[in-house]
């Protein structure tokens, strides 16, 4: 520990680079940041810690989506920082000694432009997914030109299909191709609108788990 009288801007309190600055007994002090020795985390430690790379994990094949469409900065909170911070309170189950994500309520994006209406999904030949919705455009804020946005995801192979856009609102379907190896896979979708400038989303929905046929 070292005293001095005038530092370059007088006394100080806090770190900064590798000492910390402080008043005691009248007299300002310096010392160096303290040495971490062994840590051993807790258990809710590390349970938060798996918590969290189950998310990131999730989370980061999609960021081109969330960390775009899922509400805006809230002060130094990016979209993909409230993204991650709703799914790691809302959208994360234990499963056996880790966790896994909730599909229910995984969410890809957040807004306040209205959603998909009756939506539904079915399984056709030759790795075809279709969906479908009623055309609710002009109920509120919602447009015809709002554009659809699909993702669907393989939870055994992890493999992610993005579709930006995969139609309009007022088409009222789409149909969606995916890859051969997606065959027999059952596959996780969820859906939701953006306005055709891309300054406005919807909260997504889950249209639930399909077999690709």
């Amino acid at each position: 520990m070292a005293t001095f009288k005038k530092g370059i801007l007088g006394g100080f309190s806090g770190k900064v680079g590798t000492v910390v600055g402080a008043r005691w007994r009248g007299k300002n002090i310096m010392r160096s940041l303290p040495q971490r020795g062994d840590y051993t985390p807790t258990e809710l430690q590390l349970q938060q810690r798996e918590k969290f790379r189950t998310v990131i994990r999730f989370l980061t094949p999609i960021q081109n989506i969330v960390g775009r469409f899922f509400g805006s900065e809230q002060g130094d909170k990016s979209p993909f920082n409230l993204a991650t911070g709703y799914h790691l309170t809302e959208a994360v189950t234990p499963d056996g000694d880790g966790y896994v994500m909730d599909y229910l309520k995984v969410l890809i994006s957040r807004g306040d432009l209205r959603g998909l209406n009756d939506e539904s999904i079915t399984a056709d030949a030759n790795q075809e997914l279709s969906l479908s919705w009623t055309d609710n455009s002009g109920q509120g804020n919602a447009g015809a030109t709002d554009q659809l946005v699909v993702v669907v995801y393989s939870p055994v192979s992890k493999l992610y299909q993005q579709f930006i856009p995969a139609g309009v609102r007022s088409d009222a379907s789409a149909s969606l191709s995916l890859p051969a190896y997606y065959s027999g896979l059952e596959v996780q979708v969820w859906a939701t609108f953006i306005t055709a400038d891309e300054n406005l989303a919807a909260t997504s929905s889950y249209l639930g788990a399909v077999t690709v046929s």
